[in-house]
């Protein structure tokens, strides 16, 4: 991985697959997109391009000269927690409501937007939310939406403080309606942010590419159990939408 960060590794590797594929098969520019983590066929074409010299259509020539970052290969030593634990969940349609910010994306240590954002919120707003809460996973969430590249570090998204909810909300708050979807869940314990960070690079490296599943493009949330986040065991939970690969 000389050169280049983890999250730069990992765009390039999906990178990688995603040409190996569109040469070797009849999948759609637009399901290659969604599969390798970006939310438009634009912004696949512009990375892909960057990456490999060429454009999607033109992979599928034959001879067309592709690029290649080989696989990493992980050696995880878990100190003090327990293994990279996973399970699916099926939920309705629900809405995430609180408060939202366009923020940049950081692959590594705190962002501190998102803790501007945690610190704007009031503890009347967070009981007032918590009241609302009414479905898995209970309490406030850090949820991340329309991302402009899933896997770009520095791209924007929308960040979202708030709850899960099938309530009706008062209209002072941010409402991101979330479609009835399947749900892998991923718990982490260990130093925060740290063991969530991490836990993320093994869910992009390792475990969708061997899972059966792929991403939806949907919002991705994050649970944690406290505020307090100076305990070495602390448990998060990333709850990402996820569809079985076709």
């Amino acid at each position: 991985m000389s050169g280049y960060s983890l999250g730069e590794y990992i765009r390039l590797r999906r990178l990688t697959l995603a040409g190996l594929e569109l040469s070797d098969s009849s999948i759609k520019i637009i399901d290659a997109a969604v599969k390798y983590g970006y939310d438009s066929a634009d912004s696949f074409a512009r990375a892909f391009q960057a990456f490999h010299g060429l454009t999607p259509s033109e992979a599928r020539r034959s001879g067309a000269a592709l690029k290649a970052i080989p696989p990493m290969t992980f050696q995880l030593t878990i100190k003090g927690g327990t293994a990279m634990q996973y399970r699916i969940e099926d939920k309705q349609a629900f809405s995430i409501v609180g408060i939202k910010k366009r923020i940049t994306l950081l692959f590594e240590g705190e962002n501190s937007q998102v803790t501007s954002l945690g610190q704007s919120v009031t503890q009347k707003d967070i009981a007032e939310l918590k009241a609302l809460s009414n479905i898995e996973p209970q309490g406030m969430l850090s949820v991340s939406a329309n991302f402009a590249e899933r896997v770009a570090e520095g791209s924007e998204l929308d960040q979202y403080l708030g709850v899960a909810t099938t309530q009706q909300p008062d209209a002072r708050w941010e409402v991101l309606p979330v479609a009835a979807s399947t749900w892998a869940v991923f718990t982490t314990v260990g130093p925060f942010p740290k063991t969530v960070q991490d836990t993320w690079a093994q869910i992009y490296a390792e475990w969708l590419p061997g899972s059966g599943y792929e991403l939806t493009g949907g919002p991705e949330m994050l649970w944690n159990e406290s505020p307090d986040t100076s305990n070495p065991q602390y448990k998060s939970e990333i709850w990402i939408p996820v569809a079985k690969r076709k």
